[in-house]
């Protein structure tokens, strides 16, 4: 599919160790910066429309929204990502050996991206969680994951995350203060209808499978994480034929009205 490249510069911000999927690690794997055209465009979003759907997991909190990206955008996001280069190392995570399977990249995405990812979203995000209040962005670090044929995420609750950003040179990472993550989006770039076989996502309660999301082009699944009674137990199907599946875990943040433990 040859469009307009979208990408006028991307390079690293931070190196950290990157952790293999069957253990080790892998000293200064970067979290890139990426300057691109815009193809995300919050300016008119008047005539767009998703659709959201809740999931019955009795207490927990899981839905999903369709039609988040066009197949257009999406198809954009993987070919910036696939420049940038996927490794099975993952900078800053920490998961015992064998249970992520599959290859990474991470990067922080350009303000107006978020924006409008977020715009699409966000009266469909419960306003609060706990007392806190939802907050007005979504982190801009981005981690990307390419699924290859047997790969699979096994059995896991995602841990929550402090936001990030770029510094106002664009030069450096930050970290946000005084806002934490309580939800996880996975949103799928590509899906069954591009000819994924297997690599649904899986949610858990009480121990046993409940319900199968499949990958859908611009479908954007979310749960409780982190240290939560109410966080949702998980997994990733693997992958089952040629067709690799690309999805974005993207974090949902919130203001902590007090100490974060």
């Amino acid at each position: 599919m040859q469009q307009n490249w979208p990408i006028i510069e991307c390079f690293p911000v931070a190196f950290l160790d990157g952790s293999y999927p069957e253990g080790g690690t892998k000293p200064n794997t970067p979290i890139h910066a990426v300057k691109c055209h815009p193809f995300l465009d919050s300016s008119d979003e008047s005539d767009r429309k998703t659709c959201f759907q809740s999931l019955d997991l009795n207490d927990k909190l899981a839905f999903y929204i369709d039609d988040v990206l066009t197949p257009e955008e999406a198809e954009t996001i993987i070919r910036i990502t696939e420049a940038l280069g996927y490794d099975a190392a993952a900078p800053g995570l920490h998961t015992p050996p064998g249970m992520r399977q599959n290859k990474t990249v991470h990067w922080i995405a350009d303000q107006l991206m978020m924006q409008t990812i977020f715009q699409r979203i966000h009266t469909h995000l419960p306003q609060t969680i706990e007392g806190d209040p939802l907050f007005s962005k979504l982190s801009h670090r981005v981690n990307m994951y390419r699924y290859d044929e047997g790969d699979e995420f096994k059995l896991h609750i995602d841990g929550d995350w402090p936001g990030y950003g770029l510094s106002d040179d664009g030069n450096e990472l930050v970290q946000w203060p005084s806002v934490y993550s309580k939800l996880t989006m996975l949103l799928y770039l590509n899906g069954q209808e591009n000819g994924i076989s297997g690599g649904e996502t899986i949610l858990f309660d009480k121990g046993e499978p409940q319900i199968s999301i499949a990958p859908k082009t611009g479908r954007a699944l979310f749960f409780r994480h982190g240290h939560s009674k109410g966080s949702v137990l998980h997994s990733g199907a693997p992958i089952t034929g040629p067709v690799s599946k690309y999805v974005a875990r993207i974090n949902i943040m919130y203001e902590m009205s007090g100490l974060h433990c």
